[in-house]
């Protein structure tokens, strides 16, 4: 143990807040702050073993007024001393540990000498702020004189407390420290005794006891105690060696009743278990530690702690006491009971809901949110700006119970990225729940508890996952759901949409009222047809149309390969797709209203440049300097007297940046010879139309699909029969309907159309017709073809070729009126894809090219028809052919 060292007239003073060290202790401490560096720098590390610093305890004023109480009282009262405190405001001396400059601090008058047994030096990354690792081991005791600040630290003018060997000597003899004595050694030898059954460690300690001064020995077995900081400060305020070792005496007596309390716990549930009963041992020793401190409850502890949490909750009030009640009844079950663990599942789901918990919302920048929006998307002008006009009004009034959007409109257009850029924009956490093949009401309401596997529908069950009771909430799919005997969840979503009804959304395994009030619900759809009317009638739908041919090329140079060279590992260094490459790709390759077709194809020709780059991959030597650090090694006493755990933080350690180095001679420039050699030949070509529509019988039509507009060639032949209509293709009741009206509508205008010889009335005499719309496995209904058969027919009776740039759209009537349909941006979208340069449109359709984009009007020929022979002038080349007729009489 430390010897007898004589002590400067000043030290430098180490401040340890609220902990003491007692002379021959040993304590680890890991120095950050500036201060306590230069200290350590200065002090130990350049004078190396010669080097002594001073330990001086600190306590907060806060904390002042029960320490003081403790010093007040018999410590020191026998000799006549009092420990006081020096107040001193860290603002005219020394900031510790960082805290509050303005913060008072109090220092003790009394500390230890304490000498480096090790150090360690070591720099953080990346700041490069030095910090000491310090093994410390207390000497001797010494009274403050004086403190005064020496540069970042404090140094103090100190006298020592220890006694001469001659007083000590005299103490020796004092018949009340013999028996002080004797009564220490005694309770020593049994704690020893005990510790030695258990850690096999009283060896070493024994050797102490005999060999070791009794009032040294007080300090050393209570600095290995956990005690409180008051009593720390009584055994250092305790110079006289009989108060020390009588309050030595004290501390090892309480801490040998502690062990023998545990014993007494362990043996009373060991003589209880059997050999069946030993998965409960934790059990059983919890009630044992209850009833020996005179609790009999027999809850355990989770309970204890989901109680705490259901607290911690934020449960309205009648949510409350229903929660007390399960608890209450959870409480009087066994663990093996069947209904346990879903009453358990089912409190940890109460807890788990965020009843009181938001998202805080960031102050809304419509103009940064407007920036998002056209940084994440291009295009979409009128659906971004209806966004920005929501965003405009939360910002005016957060409380405001907005529509729920719908965004309707083909795949891969960008639907569900702008609800995660509306998440963005108003900083709340986003949310997807699909609903897709949802067919069961559970999957919305939950099942009710009384089901086996019972469990809380996906709308709480996402609550829970995201934690705030306000996210922006994503309904993907809702044009998918179904209905079987298990209900309608079309139905169940009537009331969660709805502002009235969801402030107390009832989940049937909850069975609870819930606040869906605050949750801002976005839907996504193919197709409106399929969702129920009053379910469409809560929601504001936005539609979302096809991109022209230039905004996927934007899109694609801007967006898709950035991000599929990024996700195959290569940059513009090793790739790179020319923009006529880009146009070559969409018009040959992809026919689709969105993108996703695109960049598969784009994938498809960076993993082709991935293989020549990998092909190439050069081995790259990568060497990394470590410099060790040696540290002096602990003293042997050190070393024997306790396990420490030493972090050591290297120094002057080069971190070199390890990369992947590919050279390739030239960046892989993709041309019109790599397209087809990757994506193969190409799938569309824009002579397909004019091929198609080569001999009489065929029209060109404009349908509305889920995936966009879509072009559809109508066939129609005559064949020898009994004057019978046939129709294939998978057409639906009201295409067929159609078919038959266009042709009554034909055969009733024989005449005037000059279809027909004067002496034959009946065109359908000796023959059949047969109508087809080509891809015969994609189902077809509708009633916009109307004028497309009627071209088709009058083509195949006047042997007239439709003009194969023309395409058309819309309804008509038995009296040749022709009516206006829907879809009809998407349509003549679909027109512009395929290349075709004139569209006929119903008249009363012509206020909704609004909608399409200028650059794709400017490129096609719009033709309005308010009547069938309207449609007919403009479908042939030449004109309507019974005009054709008349302009050769003439």
């Amino acid at each position: 143990m430390a010897e007898s060292v004589e002590l400067p007239g000043r030290l430098a003073i180490l401040p340890f807040r609220n902990k003491v060290l007692l002379p021959g202790a040993f304590i680890r401490i890991r120095c950050t702050s500036q201060s306590s560096v230069k200290l350590v720098e200065q002090e130990l590390w350049q004078r190396e073993e010669k080097g002594l610093i001073g330990i001086l305890p600190v306590q907060d004023a806060a904390e002042t007024t029960s320490m003081d109480s403790m010093l007040s009282q018999g410590v020191g009262s026998e000799s006549g001393e009092r420990s006081s405190n020096v107040q001193v405001s860290t603002s005219d001396a020394h900031k510790v540990d960082g805290k509050n400059p303005s913060e008072v601090i109090h220092w003790h008058n009394r500390g230890v000498a304490a000498r480096a047994l090790h150090l360690s030096r070591g720099v953080e990354k990346p700041s490069g702020r030095v910090t000491y690792i310090v093994v410390l081991e207390g000497l001797c005791r010494f009274n403050i004189e004086e403190l005064s600040t020496r540069g970042p630290y404090c140094t103090a003018k100190i006298s020592p407390l220890e006694m001469t060997k001659s007083e000590m000597e005299q103490v020796e003899q004092d018949p009340d420290f013999v028996t002080l004595s004797r009564q220490f050694k005694a309770i020593a030898m049994e704690l020893i005794s005990i510790l030695e059954q258990k850690q096999k460690t009283g060896g070493r300690i024994k050797v102490l006891l005999e060999t070791l001064p009794f009032h040294k020995l007080a300090d050393i077995f209570v600095a290995s105690f956990e005690i409180s900081f008051e009593e720390q400060l009584c055994m250092l305020d305790s110079v006289d060696p009989k108060v020390r070792l009588s309050k030595a005496t004290e501390l090892v007596d309480r801490h040998l009743q502690s062990i023998r309390v545990a014993e007494k716990i362990t043996q009373k549930v060991e003589g209880q278990l059997s050999k069946s009963q030993k998965e409960y041992l934790l059990r059983q020793q919890m009630r044992a530690i209850k009833e020996e401190l005179g609790d009999n409850d027999d809850d355990e502890d989770d309970l204890a702690s989901l109680e705490r949490k259901m607290q911690n909750a934020g449960m309205p009030s009648n949510i409350w006491k229903h929660a007390q009640r399960e608890l209450r009844r959870l409480k009087k079950m066994q663990p093996q009971q069947p209904g346990y663990n879903s009453s358990r599942v089912y409190l940890d789901l109460l807890v788990d809901l965020p009843w009181q918990k938001a998202s805080e919302e960031q102050e809304l920048d419509l103009k940064a949110a407007k920036d998002h929006l056209d940084c994440d998307h291009y295009g979409l002008v009128k659906i971004k700006q209806r966004i920005i006009e929501y965003l405009a009004v939360r910002k005016l009034k957060p409380d405001a119970r907005g529509p729920v959007l719908c965004f309707v409109g083909p795949p891969g257009v960008g639907k569900t990225s702008l609800a995660s850029s509306i998440a963005a924009a108003l900083g709340r956490k986003f949310i997807r729940i699909s609903l897709g093949g949802v067919k069961d009401e559970a999957d919305i309401r939950g099942h009710r508890r009384t089901y086996i596997g019972s469990m809380p529908g996906r709308l709480i069950d996402g609550l829970k996952r995201v934690g705030v009771c306000n996210p922006v909430m994503l309904l993907d799919e809702i044009d998918k759901t179904g209905s079987d005997v298990r209900g309608d969840p079309a139905s169940a979503l009537l009331e969660v949409l709805d502002p009235e009804q969801n402030k107390s959304f009832n989940d049937h395994y909850l069975n609870v009222p819930f606040d869906l009030s605050k949750v801002i619900f976005v839907a996504t759809a193919n197709r409106m047809q399929p969702i129920p009317p009053p379910l469409l009638d809560r929601m504001e739908v936005i539609e979302l149309p096809g991109y022209t041919a230039e905004e996927k090329l934007r899109i694609a140079m801007q967006h898709l390969i950035p991000r599929v060279l990024d996700q195959h590992g290569l940059s513009s260094a090793f790739l790179q797709i020319p923009e006529d490459m880009v146009k070559l790709v969409i018009q040959r390759y992809t026919r689709e209203a969105g993108v996703r077709n695109l960049e598969r194809n784009l994938a498809a020709l960076a993993r082709a440049a991935a293989v020549r780059v990998a092909e190439r991959e050069q081995a790259v030597s990568v060497s990394k300097d470590v410099h060790k650090i040696t540290s002096p090694l602990l003293d042997n006493r050190l070393a024997e007297g306790a396990e420490m755990e030493m972090e050591v933080i290297p120094m002057g350690v080069n971190n070199h940046e390890i990369s992947n180095a590919f050279r390739i001679a030239s960046p892989l420039v993709v041309d019109e010879a790599m397209l087809e050699k990757i994506l193969g030949p190409p799938r569309f070509d824009d002579q397909e139309a004019a091929d198609r529509v080569a001999t009489p019988g065929v029209s060109v039509g404009l349908v509305w699909t889920a995936f966009g507009g879509e072009v559809q060639f109508v066939e129609a032949t005559s064949v020898v029969g009994n004057g019978e209509l046939h129709l294939t293709g998978q057409l639906g009741d009201v295409i067929k309907e159609s078919a038959q009206i266009a042709l009554t509508w034909v055969r009733a205008r024989v005449e005037d159309l000059k279809l027909a010889a004067a002496e034959e009335t009946d065109l359908l005499q000796g023959i059949d017709i047969h109508i087809h719309f080509p891809a015969g496995a994609v189902p077809k209904d509708g009633p916009s073809a109307g004028v497309t058969l009627v071209t088709a027919l009058v083509s195949l009776f006047s042997q007239k070729n439709v003009r194969a740039d023309t395409a058309m759209t819309g309804e008509m009537t038995l009296r040749g009126l022709v009516l206006p349909v829907g879809g009809v941006k998407d349509k003549v979208l679909a027109a512009h894809r395929y290349g075709i340069k004139r569209v006929i449109l119903p008249e009363r359709n012509l206020k909704d090219l609004v909608e399409v984009p200028a650059d794709v009007l400017s490129s096609l020929e719009i033709l309005a028809a308010k009547r069938m022979e309207d449609v007919l002038e403009h479908a042939f080349d030449g004109g309507c052919p019974w005009r054709q007729h008349q302009h050769s009489k003439l």
